[in-house]
């Protein structure tokens, strides 16, 4: 109703006057200043970011009992706005459409937790609360937003990923901000493929396709600790190397949304092209320090960015099997020649798989190194293998490519 309707109004309207002002007491106290020649070389990227991803998690959006935190959306609106402002292109993966939904159906957590079925009908329910407080939000501050739900084919399915990240580079180019999040609605019992996990991967894959130069992971520790930071001598990492070493707590495991996945996420997002920042959510100040150039949270600084069909096979897809190759290819992809894979390099076959299909490339001791799209189905790779023990006809040579050399790309 109306009524309602400017009941909510103003309570946006406050707890967006709310957080402003603590926004400034905090700046003010901490002594926040633009950053220049001081910024620390590995951050000189996120400073420098055109291009922008935020990613934020259930608990900014929602408070403890499931209800909406509107001075946290508050404060993470205007922060987004703030970045718009500074000339720079914005784009959200926001989570909390589930758990909104949840209060909104009047649901128990175990029910979600127990039931597909009642998972998607609260990420249906909770979707449009999520978008209709964004949408206001935003609207009262002159931006614009824009919806995107993302399911697992659509980055799976090569096509589907070039219309989705061509989507989103031209509603930057309108001057909207992109709200990203996963369509829970028809993929709550999904028992295919999996690209991501979670909204963590699904932010560091996206970031890398559309061409971010910066991620800010926002999570509700610090940083990444060497172990959990509630234990005695655990120390930020506030760069991580080739040496760096986490020891996980029980609660931040590799499953959905823990310290592990900031981690794979951040990992992916750098290998393909993107600086990422793994930092507080608590403290959503945090977002305009780590696009300063700040020293918080924990830096994954961004690699060579590879070519968009690249990009696809290495972290938008799943692989269909895998392909053994001789040592002597191994080592001449290694040192940078790119040779196609001939039937006389593939040592092993293992899967099932269709001619089109991407597969993993593995060395002779059973590695993966790079990934590939195969250019002939298992069953008639295995046939033609040299120790086949099948009598079909040959269907091809030697000499045939069975994955292009443009279509092959080393990991790590």
């Amino acid at each position: 109703c109306v009524c309602c309707e400017m009941s909510m109004s103003t309570a946006v309207r406050r707890a967006l006057q709310a957080q402003m002002r603590g926004h400034h007491r905090t700046a003010a106290a901490s002594g926040i200043r633009a950053f220049s020649s001081d910024v620390d070389a590995d951050r000189q990227k996120l400073k420098n970011a055109k291009r922008v991803v935020v990613k934020v998690g259930t608990a900014v959006v929602a408070n403890s009992d499931g209800t909406m935190a509107l001075s946290r959306m508050g404060a993470l609106v205007e922060s987004l706005r703030e970045l718009k402002m500074e000339g720079r292109e914005v784009m959200l993966v926001s989570s909390g459409a589930v758990g909104l939904g949840r209060v909104q159906l009047g649901l128990s957590k175990e029910q979600v937790n127990s039931s597909f079925i009642d998972k998607q009908a609260c990420a249906a329910a909770g979707q449009e609360m999520l978008m209709s407080m964004y949408h206001m939000m935003f609207n009262r501050l002159g931006c614009r937003a824009a919806q995107v739900l993302i399911t697992q084919a659509d980055l799976l399915e090569r096509h589907r990923y070039m219309f989705l990240t061509d989507t989103l580079d031209k509603l930057t180019e309108l001057g909207s901000i992109p709200i990203i999040n996963e369509n829970d609605v028809v993929t709550g019992g999904s028992s295919g493929p999996q690209v991501f996990s979670d909204n963590d991967n699904l932010s560091a894959i996206l970031a890398s396709g559309a061409n971010a130069d910066g991620l800010a992971l926002l999570t509700d520790v610090e940083a990444v600790f060497t172990k959990p930071p509630d234990e005695p001598g655990a120390e930020r990492i506030k760069v991580w190397g080739k040496g760096s070493e986490v020891v996980l707590g029980e609660k931040s495991g590799m499953g959905r949304g823990g310290m592990g996945s900031k981690i794979t996420a951040a990992l992916v997002a750098a290998n393909g092209g993107v600086t990422t920042c793994v930092a507080s959510g608590y403290d959503l100040t945090n977002i305009k320090k780590v696009f300063e150039g700040a020293d918080v949270g924990t830096l994954f600084p961004g690699r060579s960015r590879p070519n968009k069909r690249q990009r696809w096979l290495t972290l938008a897809t799943g692989s269909a099997g895998r392909i053994t190759v001789s040592h002597n290819f191994h080592v001449t992809m290694l040192a940078g020649r790119d040779p196609p894979l001939r039937l006389t390099d593939v040592i092993a076959v293992d899967g099932a798989f269709a001619a089109g299909s991407v597969v993993s490339m593995l060395d002779p001791a059973g590695v993966e190194f790079a990934r590939g799209i195969i250019q002939k189905k298992s069953a008639e790779i295995k046939d033609n293998l040299p120790n086949s023990p099948s009598e079909s006809f040959a269907s091809f040579t030697a000499t045939h490519e069975v994955i292009k050399a443009a279509d092959m790309f080393l990991l790590g």
